[in-house]
């Protein structure tokens, strides 16, 4: 497993209709490293946004869509999802606010 740091474990935000409105139960969601673990994620929210406390962290693997250009067949690289939900206390995280 390569040596991941806390600040490359969370890619980008993922800016959905669904992901908006799971915010409002305190459930975000971000695009992670693919060898990233939960505990790595959870860490890497708690050091990254201030005054968080995440209570469970959930994971997907999606796999790569298969794309076609004339008779070319490939597929697009292969992602993971975290759904992250705080605690009823923690603050909300900011990089949202705006949005």
């Amino acid at each position: 497993m390569a040596n991941i740091q806390y600040y490359d474990v969370i890619l980008k935000p993922v800016v959905t209709e669904k992901s908006m409105n799971a915010m409002s139960e305190k459930k975000y969601t971000f695009l992670v490293h693919p060898e990233a673990n939960k505990s790595m994620i959870k860490e890497a929210v708690e050091k990254m946004f201030e005054g968080t406390e995440v209570k469970t962290v959930n994971t997907m693997n999606l796999d790569g869509k298969k794309k076609r250009r004339g008779y070319t067949v490939g597929k697009t690289a292969k992602t993971k999802k975290a759904i992250v939900t705080l605690t009823e206390n923690s603050k909300d995280i900011e990089i949202f606010e705006g949005l």
